[in-house]
C-alpha cells in the first residue's frame, strides 16, 4: 500500500513532457492503472488522503488524454 502511494506520488512530481504519442499513452495508462489500485485501497479504508492523491491524477491523466485527441478541426 505505502509503496503503491509513493509511486503515485512520484509519477505525480515527474516532468510531464512526452514528445511522443506512445509516451503520451503510456503514461495516460500508467495514470489510469494508479487511480484503480489506489481507489482498491481507498474502498477498505476510506482514507481521504488516498481519495485527493486519486483526483490530482485524474486531473493529470485527463490533461495528457486532452493532448492525446488534439485540436479540433475547424470547418
Amino acid at each position: 500500500m505505502k509503496e503503491l502511494i509513493e509511486k503515485a506520488l512520484e509519477f505525480e512530481t515527474r516532468k510531464m513532457r512526452f514528445p511522443t504519442t506512445s509516451d503520451r499513452i503510456m503514461a495516460a495508462r500508467e495514470a489510469k492503472d494508479l487511480v484503480l489500485s489506489l481507489n482498491e485501497i481507498y474502498k477498505e479504508n476510506k482514507d481521504e488522503k488516498i481519495m485527493d492523491i486519486m483526483k490530482r491524477l485524474t486531473v493529470i491523466k485527463q490533461r495528457i488524454e486532452k493532448r492525446l485527441k488534439g485540436k479540433p478541426l475547424t470547418a
